[in-house]
């Protein structure tokens, strides 16, 4: 019998442009919020907020 899948792959998005340049997995168990990371923004060049998104 397989193992249930705990961890998911997600799309980070970035807050000012809209932007998706980061893919990324996290274990949907232990963290079920949705993540904001501060990242580089190749479009805005320079660090902003990304949010998570499916």
């Amino acid at each position: 019998m397989a193992k249930k899948k705990t961890r998911e792959q997600i799309n980070l998005e970035c807050t000012v442009c809209k932007e998706r340049n980061y893919y990324t997995e996290k274990n949907k168990t232990n963290t079920t919020v949705r993540l904001e990371l501060k990242k580089f923004c190749d479009r805005c060049r320079k660090v902003t907020a990304h949010k998570e998104t499916k």
